[in-house]
């Protein structure tokens, strides 16, 4: 997932705002206590989604993918008073953690957590959205694009994560193609494709497909 020197990468976080109590708290539990700690969106990039609401100013986020929430509260944080982010996740068995965590944010006023099939639970979902970041099963990246993308206001901002996939998605010819990797191919190609939207894919962390809904 690390694409640039690692003490480059040092470089860039220490001249970075720095996380905070809590934050490295998150982090710290999330590499102790969870399995594949490497999905945390981590310093740099819970920051850039941070900035990137305060400037956007959206009134309803949509996340797909709660994990620990890290990048939850982040975005949170950037939300105006009135702001509200409904994050998503299937994995019941985190949710104790998840919940003290955003308890101790201070921010549970702005957030709605709801546990369950994503696929299943956002058409149950009355709002339109500002913004959508996708960070969650690769395979149903283009579904949940599908889902929510004609409830994306005019000038929304889609993002998914991962989309680098550290670098597996360039593909030498006759390689063989996993299934998630073959996803992330296919949601890449599907963004570029759409005229619905303007993108870009930003080499941050493992990759970050911006879209934004003309």
């Amino acid at each position: 997932m690390e694409f640039i020197d690692e003490r480059l990468l040092a470089y860039c976080e220490h001249h970075t705002s720095q996380e905070d109590d809590l934050l490295r708290h998150i982090t710290r539990d999330t590499h102790a206590k969870v399995l594949m700690p490497r999905m945390l969106s981590g310093h740099l990039q819970g920051k850039v989604l941070e900035l990137w609401v305060k400037m956007l100013q959206p009134k309803v986020i949509l996340e797909i993918g709660t994990y620990t929430g890290y990048s939850g509260i982040c975005m949170a944080r950037g939300l105006q008073e009135d702001g509200k982010l409904i994050t998503l996740d299937i994995n019941d068995e985190l949710e104790t953690m998840v919940r003290g965590f955003f308890k101790l944010s201070g921010l549970e006023h702005k957030i709605d957590y709801r546990l369950g099939n994503a696929l299943e639970v956002i058409p149950t979902l009355e709002d339109r959205f500002d913004m959508v970041f996708i960070d969650a099963d690769k395979a149903n990246y283009i579904p949940y694009y599908n889902l929510i993308i004609d409830r994306v206001n005019p000038g929304g901002i889609i993002l998914a994560d991962n989309v680098l996939w550290s670098g597996k998605v360039l593909v030498t010819p006759g390689q063989k193609i996993d299934k998630d990797t073959q996803a992330l191919l296919d949601y890449n190609r599907m963004v570029e494709e759409d005229s619905r939207v303007e993108n870009v894919l930003l080499p941050i962390r493992d990759g970050l497909m911006m879209a934004r809904k003309l």
